[in-house]
């Protein structure tokens, strides 16, 4: 085999390789946005593509195993969830958090909660912050 040749198989083969870190990179860098009632109604277009959710944690929340079950709710609808590992130490019913994960049966399997706090978070998202304390306290059934 000639070297020119060898050149070029290498050459596609590296590219072939950037292509395929790139395309993986820009698919895991879309994570879709919804809040729970978005992501109820939406779930079947959803499938088991990861996403974020966002809603207000509704009592009770409990412990199972490694694992800690609640639900959120937004504008009414419940979406139960089962997180993997221990939550935030600021994690408790009452607040509005933001969660990725994917659909796995009826349950939002999520590995991720983020508790939106910060003055800075406030200052932009007033709005979510009202809707989220205007919320019913109760248990989703």
């Amino acid at each position: 085999m000639s070297s020119s040749r060898r050149a070029i198989i290498v050459a596609a083969v590296v590219l072939g390789a950037l292509a395929f870190v790139v395309a993986k990179g820009l698919g895991d860098a879309t994570v879709f946005f919804k809040t729970a009632d978005e992501a109820v109604a939406d779930k079947s277009s959803l499938g088991d593509r990861r996403f974020r959710v966002e809603g207000l944690v509704t009592d009770p929340v409990a412990r199972d195993g490694g694992d800690v079950r609640f639900s959120i709710i937004s504008a009414g609808v419940c979406l139960p969830v089962r997180h993997a590992g221990d939550p935030p130490e600021l994690f408790k019913p009452g607040i509005p958090v933001v969660l990725e994960g994917r659909w796995r049966g009826d349950v939002y399997a999520s590995d991720r909660i983020l508790v939106k706090h910060t003055s800075e978070y406030r200052e932009k998202n007033a709005e979510r912050l009202t809707q989220a304390n205007d919320e019913p306290r109760t248990t989703c059934a």
